[in-house]
């Protein structure tokens, strides 16, 4: 796929890895809109259009992708809510129940979205490596991001010739941690010491393998790893 003059859509678009994505989308020509719950709080490009969608309020989503037109791409990287840290048998029921709401946000962008994409388009989903590898500590993720692959598994051969990917990001340095200085680099150094790249990834790499995703015509219903070797350790 040539991107260049694509209308492209970027959930979770004004930070982080969507906001990353959205900013390479705009550089390739593509028309892009970020779609985050308040795009307000974050310091934008003032060529990046936006809108305020809570991917977590089905009726809300629906009623975005009305007002659409026809989609060439489309990229879920929405956290959805919070996030369940610790050991299973020691975590509160309703934390990780709450976990899943990424994965109701990233149902409700595929439902909603299916309908208005081209034939020739592209839809990418973010995962995360401890959906297949889990360190100690993240179940909930793994849980939930387990679920994501095997939904993008099962739609991708329903929604053909659209194609549908997943990419799954190790640990990568976003704003989602709140560290910052001496204490951000101990706290990412620990994480990936065992890694066979010891290092947090950054948004711009994950975003590269999410236009890879777009681009390649002969790709679907995968994961793409972009995990440092995570996987490996």
């Amino acid at each position: 796929m040539d991107v260049k003059g694509r209308t492209a859509i970027v959930f979770g678009g004004t930070s982080g890895i969507g906001l990353a994505t959205s900013i390479k989308l705009m550089a390739m020509g593509a028309s892009v809109t970020a779609v985050s719950r308040n795009p307000a709080k974050s310091d934008l490009p003032a060529t990046l259009s936006t809108a305020a969608v809570d991917v977590c309020d089905a009726a809300a989503v629906e009623a975005f992708f009305n007002d659409q037109p026809e989609i060439d791409i489309l990229v879920n990287s929405a956290t959805g809510g919070g996030r369940a840290i610790g050991p299973f048998a020691e975590m509160d029921v309703d934390g990780f129940k709450n976990s899943f709401a990424k994965l109701w946000g990233y149902s409700h962008v595929l439902r909603f979205g299916i309908d208005k994409m081209a034939k020739d388009g592209s839809i990418v989903l973010v995962s995360g490596t401890p959906a297949r590898r889990c360190k100690p500590g993240l179940v909930a993720l793994s849980a939930v991001g387990g679920a994501v692959e095997a939904l993008v598994r099962a739609v991708a051969p329903e929604i053909a010739p659209i194609r549908l990917n997943v990419v799954s990001p190790g640990f990568i340095d976003t704003p989602m941690v709140s560290l910052s200085g001496a204490e951000r680099a101990a706290h990412y150094e620990k994480l990936t010491k065992d890694h066979a790249i010891a290092r947090a990834g950054t948004a711009d790499e994950v975003a590269d393998a999410i236009l890879f995703a777009i681009q390649n015509d002969f790709v679907t219903g995968t994961t793409i790893d972009v995990d440092g070797g995570w996987l490996l350790a």
